[in-house]
């Protein structure tokens, strides 16, 4: 009877666990579109709402941004996507951080430069806040 109830608690802590894991990983996928959709059209307060503060934002090229560098650079179209797609997308989360891994791939049209095909791999670090998930830190680096 002991085993029993023993595999019963197990089961049911398992499934809690998992079922915590999938509702984090739904709001950090959420979170990946909005950032997706602002990527493309951005606005103020949509890239500030799910950025930190504290944010380190690396480009492909080595180019590191703060957050208001990063809201900048979309916001006066320096960074200028018109097609913009994230494919092969991994999620692992531990605790209160989300490590994201995919593909960008992208046509650009960036102030002062020709229009261009993007195809960078990307890791995201989102961490979790009271009002949601945050991107914290952000690299790219290019691939054949």
């Amino acid at each position: 009877m002991k085993s029993i109830l023993a595999i019963f608690l197990f089961s049911v802590l398992t499934s809690a666990a998992s079922f915590g894991q999938n509702k984090d990983a739904l709001a950090v996928q959420k979170t990946l579109e909005i950032l997706r959709i602002q990527m493309l059209n951005p606005t103020e307060s949509g890239l500030k709402s799910i950025s930190h503060p504290n944010l380190t934002y690396g480009h492909s090229n080595g180019k590191i941004e703060n957050q208001k560098e990063f809201m900048d650079a979309f916001l006066t179209g320096v960074s200028d996507f018109t097609s913009l797609d994230f494919s092969d997308v991994k999620i692992e989360i531990v605790d209160k951080t989300a490590v994201v891994r995919h593909l960008l791939i992208a046509e650009s049209m960036d102030k002062g430069k020709q229009p261009a095909k993007v195809n960078i791999k990307v890791m995201l670090v989102f961490t979790k806040g009271k009002n949601g998930w945050l991107l914290l830190g952000r690299q790219a680096v290019k691939y054949l």
